[in-house]
């Protein structure tokens, strides 16, 4: 395989991941006309017209979708050649990172994360996705950098690297009931709930503790993502609970206040997970070593109180 066979494979993947020829030549810092020369040369090579019209859009031929993974897969592996034995300058990066993480996890890691690259690696691009499945094909196809969460055993193929431990923490308007006094089981049964699953599901560990003290709660809504949830706790007179780190974050960025559970629900342990491959690609161990880092400041330094009351 030439350069010139390299440059165009590399082109292609950020061709297919764009799906526009002037977001992928942003991407490939090139002109938009060399950009579309670049896609006509694709097209010779692989014999297929690889992104036609579609509206005002481009869309991949089903040939190019059949493609799509391995042309990732050769474009990551021959980086990880390029690289091997090098000692990593961040200020030379260039590289976008996709990471597959809730929106609490998000909003909680993206700040000091952004802070960091700006000074030490502004070439690099992050970019966030939504949890889905938490499979392991992304990871292995390199679709997905890192995964952020509470990560389930993935098999040998993944690694993983724990980061810290969080607890579950209730939310309310500052002119929610429970946002002054001291918070019972029998009180936070009281009051309707808004809970956060992106399944849908309605029950949790909160509800297992209330009905061992045969206590139930209303579950007035259920929605997909903590920053809907904490919308509507300031704006419909509910109560939730979420993750303590994320909730704290919260109640800094807002006049909502935080209680403490009066039960033990299981801790939340979050964790990195990235496929094998990665392991020894200084540009990935980089990445996961700011997140450690992050980690550690973010458990070190004890959320505030503040709003927040606890009983």
């Amino acid at each position: 395989m030439t350069q010139s066979d390299l440059n165009l494979i590399a082109a292609l993947d950020v061709l297919l991941e764009e799906q526009s020829v002037t977001a992928a030549a942003e991407r490939l810092h090139l002109s938009v006309p060399a950009t579309s020369r670049t896609l006509t040369r694709i097209r010779q090579a692989f014999g297929d017209p690889i992104l036609v019209r579609a509206g005002r859009g481009l869309v991949p031929t089903p040939y190019a979708l059949a493609i799509k993974d391995e042309v990732h897969q050769v474009v990551a592996s021959s980086r990880g050649l390029f690289q091997a034995g090098r000692v990593l300058d961040p200020a030379r990066l260039e590289r976008r990172f996709t990471i597959r993480a809730n929106d609490a996890l998000i909003t909680q890691f993206a700040p000091p994360l952004l802070a960091r690259l700006k000074s030490q690696a502004p070439g690099v691009t992050l970019r966030f996705t939504a949890e889905g499945d938490e499979d392991v094909p992304p990871l292995r196809d390199g679709q997905v950098d890192l995964d952020l969460g509470s990560i389930h055993d993935m098999g040998p193929e993944v690694r993983t690297l724990a980061l810290y431990e969080d607890h579950m923490v209730g939310l309310a308007a500052p002119d929610h009931p429970l946002a002054t006094g001291t918070v019972t089981l029998e009180r936070l049964a009281a009051y309707p709930h808004v809970v956060v699953s992106r399944r849908g599901r309605d029950r949790g560990p909160l509800d297992d503790v209330l009905e061992r003290a045969g206590l139930s709660r209303q579950v007035s809504v259920i929605v997909p993502t903590y920053a809907a949830a904490a919308f509507l706790i300031l704006s419909a007179s509910l109560t939730g609970i979420l993750a303590r780190f994320a909730a704290h974050r919260l109640v800094a960025a807002t006049n909502m206040r935080s209680y403490a559970i009066p039960a033990e629900l299981p801790p939340l342990p979050i964790s990195a997970a990235w496929h094998a491959r990665y392991d020894a690609d200084p540009e990935h161990r980089w990445l996961r070593a700011q997140l450690q880092d992050l980690a550690r400041e973010l458990t070190d330094t004890e959320p505030g109180r503040g709003r927040d009351h606890e009983g």
